[in-house]
């Protein structure tokens, strides 16, 4: 039975969507085609007709999963628009934040295999922190800080990095505290 062009376009976002969520659940070479395409509602032999490889495909869900992150950033920010950094701190240095594997941040669920990964992965995942990092510097500018694009690369380092180790380890009061700890530098780092 063939598939209108319509039908083809909206299977083909929802492998992206599912490859998106799953890829940060599971990692690129966590989980394989048949049960990706699975987790999508279609077959196997429909992923060739919608990408090249799958390496098409982690390009193509590595764009959706930052385009995921930056909206859920802005989301933050209308709900408290007052205090926009302080609300994108609020939400990413949280502890439901850290228990999202599949809907959180791609950099941590992803980082390191994306490292792995060809250019076109690491464009993908290049071009969502430069987003961030232009959010971040506007907000840092907005209040008038100093440096705004430096000290958003220090914050976003940090987050990044107290949100992975919150995530690695077990205890959920140490994973609070790496949390707290971040959120404190870099409240600070953007006040100074």
């Amino acid at each position: 039975m063939r598939v209108s062009r319509v039908q083809a376009a909206e299977n083909r976002e929802t492998v992206i969507n599912v490859a998106s969520r799953l890829f940060r659940e599971r990692g690129f070479d966590g989980i394989g085609l048949k049960d990706l395409m699975q987790a999508a509602g279609l077959t196997q032999g429909a992923f060739y007709k919608q990408f090249a490889s799958k390496d098409d495909l982690a390009v193509q869900a590595s764009k959706r999963a930052m385009e995921s992150a930056t909206l859920r950033w802005s989301a933050a920010t209308a709900a408290k628009s007052e205090d926009p950094l302080g609300a994108v701190i609020a939400f990413y240095l949280s502890m439901d934040h850290r228990g999202e594997k599949m809907d959180g941040c791609p950099i941590v669920a992803l980082g390191s295999d994306a490292a792995r990964q060809g250019s076109d992965v690491k464009a993908s995942f290049e071009a969502g922190i430069k987003e961030h990092l232009e959010i971040l510097s506007r907000f840092i500018a907005e209040a008038n800080a100093e440096q705004p694009d430096r000290k958003a690369m220090a914050i976003l380092s940090t987050m990044v990095g107290a949100l992975t180790l919150s995530r690695v380890v077990n205890d959920p009061d140490l994973a609070q505290a790496f949390l707290d700890a971040a959120t404190e530098q870099v409240r600070e780092a953007a006040a100074a």
